[in-house]
């Protein structure tokens, strides 16, 4: 049915990305505002420093309001260790699979560097599926 593909061909070539040093709303303006459920987090030569998502922001803002503190910035509540990241060379179904079998809706593609060069989503994958597979849909 559907036939292997590289990444590089189906992956965001310019995704969200956000400092760590920015503040948490900040991050939630750019993931409410884009209809996104996450953030790559780069440092300034664009490497790949951490993960955030809206269930990191809605983490940091409930903790925030139940200590009566300020909410701090996205470094405080990122995924930084054991990011899992893809390389646009890997096979779309490989990383498909292994992005089901962890629960994550979305996957950074760095280059050797580890520099940002994309991004791979469940919902890039689907239309990558739908495109590759080449049916229609039946009529409403």
């Amino acid at each position: 049915m559907l036939r292997s593909v590289n990444l590089e061909d189906y992956m965001i070539k310019k995704p969200l990305t956000i400092a760590a040093d920015a503040p948490l709303f900040e991050a939630v303006d750019l993931i409410t505002s884009n209809q996104v459920s996450g953030v790559c987090v780069v440092n300034q030569d664009g490497t790949l420093i951490g993960i955030l998502s809206e269930m990191d922001c809605l983490r940091g803002v409930l903790t925030a309001s139940y200590d009566n503190g300020s909410i701090g910035s996205v470094g405080d509540y990122m995924v930084s260790a054991n990011i899992n990241s893809a390389k646009a060379s890997d096979d779309i179904i490989d990383v498909a699979s292994d992005m089901l079998a962890k629960g994550q809706r979305r996957r950074p593609v760095v280059n050797e560097q580890n520099k940002l060069v994309g991004q791979i989503t469940c919902r890039a994958i689907l239309a990558a599926v739908r495109k590759l597979v080449g049916t229609q849909s039946p009529a409403r």
